[in-house]
């Protein structure tokens, strides 16, 4: 998800790093696998009513589950009486017994799971919904139907799992006035024209996501298929005013994005990928294999603010959707790093001053949120308020933490750290404790202060220093106070380096300061005219740093 929004496995993968110190307080049950989902959707031009058919099908991967449960918004008079009305729920020809109380719908089974029991389950359910489907005038006045599912508001249209931790496959059959087309998920398997005014069109989504990551689009689009990618069909879905506009804006740098990650993390997912002109959302949403971007995206001149946003929802589709956090404390695992790769594309296609501008704005985000929220930390600790799940400090320190551990690791084992991990995890969850595990495996190193001061502490170092040049023992000694306001220290290397002229390389050294004051003499045959700290900052920290007179 753009950022601009807030502002500008089998059994063994459901066990996955559960023991990890924070856990958000979501009823995860372990024994439950949900394998699809097949939405039968029914939209009209008369009302805002969805009427939906479902089945779910369902693998328990442990014995003794009395009742299935599903997040699903009930209506109410507290929602102006929107929400979800359930009508029934069968198990084949038989219906079963159900509540549905507190947004949860809770199906009694008929018997007591049973170690790899499989079931399939009808849900017959209709109402208005309150959100997470936005049925609304677009900004030429047209009608559409647009998905807005972040972080957790598929449940307030769709019967789910609404949570990250289990993922499942999907199919979108949607019936709607025939003057409409419909993207979703996946692949289009069918467009029928029904002869009474309706068509019939049927998407699936043969790789699991996460709910949230589930989209549908319903509008009177233009539709353009721009170019393939590993044979597969890149597409623009745009209102139909913005054709012209829109094919030209979401032309690149798609391809490009796709190549860049592919040769660089791992095999991209997903059966297509989708640009989505939609009114639902105000940045940019990283649903699977189709994105949805503001209808304000498109104008015609392919803009770096939305040529970043590309990016940036492109990078998802590899860290957040086809590796999805095991628990909402984790989001950072999407947004952090869906920022980070997106400045990596950047360095790659457009250079390292473009990269280092990146880099510096981030910077500028997390020391302004810092000064506001002194104590906040990355990950959260049992997140309970869904509003609070992401703010800038996700996704910039996020990112910063990714720069600081490619400086602390190189370049080259970074890379096969990031492979490594996705290679693992791809289309699976996966928690902080296992991304550290596989950069720790890859690099040799103990990673653990580095992830708890940065991932799990509040701040950045500040840093007070001074150097100066001992002509006698031809020695540059080297001061430096970590002087962070709340008495915390970091353990970080930090490079320096020594210059002797401005036309030759200067000389590098690192050293890592651990305590509150740290000194270092380095041999240096020749008086410096200058000593640089952090000079290609790869370190998050404010510093004063000069020649001590």
């Amino acid at each position: 998800m753009s950022y601009f929004k807030y502002g500008l496995l089998i059994f063994s993968f459901l066990l996955v790093s559960v023991t990890s110190a924070f856990a958000d307080k979501y009823p995860k049950n372990l024994k439950v696998d949900v394998l699809n989902y097949l939405f039968n959707i029914d939209l009209s031009d008369t009302s805002d009513e969805i009427k939906v058919d479902m089945t779910v099908d369902v693998r328990y991967l442990g014995a003794g589950v009395d009742y299935l449960r599903l997040d699903l918004t009930k209506a109410s008079a507290a929602l102006e009486n929107k929400g979800m009305t359930v009508h029934q729920v069968k198990l084949g020809e038989h219906k079963l017994v159900f509540t549905h109380e507190d947004d949860a719908l809770k199906i009694k089974l008929p018997v007591v799971s049973t170690m790899n029991q499989r079931a399939q389950y009808t849900i017959t359910y209709s109402g208005i919904p309150a959100t997470g489907l936005k049925i609304a005038n677009n900004k030429h006045g047209d009608r559409t139907f647009f998905s807005d599912n972040w972080p957790d508001k598929a449940r307030n249209w769709l019967a789910v799992v609404d949570h990250p931790y289990d993922k499942a496959t999907s199919e979108f059959v949607v019936t709607a006035p025939d003057h409409y087309q419909v993207v979703s998920n996946g692949l289009r398997v069918e467009e029928t024209n029904l002869g009474n005014g309706n068509r019939l069109t049927h998407w699936k989504q043969s790789i699991p996501i996460a709910s949230w990551l589930y989209v549908l689009g319903v509008a009177e689009f233009a539709m353009q298929h721009v170019d393939n990618f590993e044979g597969k069909a890149i597409e623009t879905w745009v209102y139909r005013q913005d054709r012209d506009a829109g094919f030209y804006d979401f032309a690149e740098p798609t391809k490009k994005a796709l190549e860049f990650y592919s040769d660089y993390v791992g095999p991209f997912s997903y059966e297509k990928l989708a640009n989505i002109q939609s009114n639902s959302v105000s940045g940019g949403m990283e649903a699977a294999s189709a994105i949805l971007y503001s209808e304000g995206s498109v104008v015609g001149d392919r803009n770096e603010r939305w040529r970043n946003v590309v990016i940036h929802e492109i990078a998802h589709q590899w860290f957040g959707n086809a590796v999805t956090e095991h628990d909402w404390d984790d989001v950072w695992l999407s947004e952090g790093f869906a920022t980070y790769f997106t400045s990596l594309f950047i360095e790659h296609h457009y250079g390292q001053d473009a990269f280092k501008e990146q880099m510096s704005s981030s910077k500028k985000r997390v020391d302004s949120f810092h000064a506001e929220n002194p104590g906040y930390t990355i990950i959260h600790d049992n997140l309970e308020d869904m509003s609070k799940v992401t703010t800038s400090q996700t996704y910039h320190k996020g990112s910063w933490v990714l720069h600081m551990l490619r400086g602390q690791l190189g370049n080259e084992v970074f890379w096969k750290g990031i492979r490594n991990y996705y290679a693992k995890y791809q289309d699976l969850n996966a928690t902080t404790a296992d991304f550290r595990r596989e950069m720790e495996e890859v690099s040799g190193m103990d990673l653990g202060a580095f992830f708890e001061q940065w991932l799990y502490k509040p701040g950045a170092l500040i840093l007070d220093g001074s150097w100066t040049y001992d002509k006698n023992k031809k020695a540059v000694n080297i001061s430096l106070n970590q002087t962070q306001e709340d008495g915390s220290l970091f353990e970080m290397p930090i490079q320096v380096a020594i210059y002797q002229s401005e036309d030759k390389k200067p000389l590098l050294a690192t050293f890592t300061i651990d305590k509150e004051k740290n000194t270092l003499s380095l041999p240096v045959d020749f008086e410096p005219t200058k000593v640089l700290l952090d000079p290609d900052s790869w370190v998050l920290m404010e510093s004063t740093f000069q020649k001590k007179k």
